[in-house]
């Protein structure tokens, strides 16, 4: 089959318009690897781009699911293998966009995913609500430092999960993962898009602001009353979680957007530390005006 292209890489750092470049120069169709831009009416908050902005690419998984259903990295893989053949048995390049890590990783690596059992998992949800996600939290960094480190620690439900997998096989949470050093499924090739802090931290807050001015408010209040809540995975998104504090009454406006930007660097960090273990990714300066020009040579 023809070999996938994946762009990586930390938010707002051009991945979708690169993605657009290579399908128009390929003749390929865009694959969604970000975790939120499966939900439907996300819009605003995930930066996803309107139909009108795609360049006539087809892009697929995209409002798939809403906005009260659970996420599943394994139902996503699924999806997205299927999806991924069936393109490239059209004659097309599948170019797969996006930064949510696990998400990326599930599609690019045979991962099979470790067990699960409903009275572990139980138990593990029980000691949250007893102590709270940060003391849990404080627990998996006592028995897996690693797991700790890639885990949010406003994260319950991966939380849960990895203590649930290491309880289950008696290994270290990430020993469940794939090695990044084997061959990609398919051959897909790896494109990185590298940034330094000073040039996309007045990115990710010119953005932020923007979506706020743009009507995130208003798009979390149609959300709410679709369903959306605070303890989802919909709701946990960053940008979503503070509005939703503040139409609690817990934060102001001012604040909420001060906490989503700040929690969108936060989140960016972590995303150039899981990229950039991956030896077989290429990057390229996103900083610099040639980088489509980059891209394709990196790809002749």
């Amino acid at each position: 089959m023809l070999r996938p292209i994946a762009v990586v890489g930390p938010t707002a750092s051009g991945k979708s318009d690169l993605g657009i470049a290579l399908a128009q120069h390929f003749g390929g169709e865009v694959v969604n690897v970000d975790s939120m831009q499966l939900y439907r009416g996300m819009d605003i908050g995930t930066a996803k781009l309107p139909p009108g902005e795609r360049g006539d690419i087809p892009h697929h998984l995209l409002d798939i699911w809403p906005v009260t259903k659970a996420a599943s990295v394994a139902e996503y893989q699924a999806l997205a293998v299927d999806t991924v053949e069936e393109i490239a048995a059209r004659g097309k390049v599948p170019i797969l966009v996006g930064g949510s890590m696990l998400y990326v990783q599930s599609l690019i690596d045979a991962w099979r995913f470790p067990p699960t059992d409903p009275e572990v998992r139980a138990k593990w949800e029980r000691r949250l609500d007893a102590i709270g996600v940060d003391a849990l939290h404080a627990e998996l960094a006592e028995v897996d430092p690693e797991a700790a480190r890639i885990i949010e620690d406003k994260d319950p439900r991966r939380t849960v999960r990895a203590l649930e997998v290491i309880e289950l096989t008696g290994e270290p949470f990430k020993a469940s993962q794939p090695p990044k050093d084997a061959e990609p499924r398919w051959g897909t090739r790896i494109l990185g898009l590298r940034t330094t802090p000073e040039w996309l931290n007045p990115r990710i807050e010119l953005r932020t602001r923007l979506m706020f001015e743009q009507g995130l408010i208003d798009e979390v209040l149609t959300l709410r009353g679709a369903g959306l809540v605070r303890n989802s995975t919909a709701g946990r998104a960053i940008g979503y979680a503070q509005v939703l504090a503040m139409l609690d009454g817990e934060l102001s406006a001012d604040d909420a957007l001060e906490q989503t930007i700040t929690g969108t660097r936060r989140y960016v960090r972590r995303q150039r530390s899981w990229f950039n273990r991956d030896k077989r990714t290429v990057w390229l300066d996103a900083t610099g005006e040639d980088v489509v020009d980059a891209a394709l040579d990196s790809l002749a």
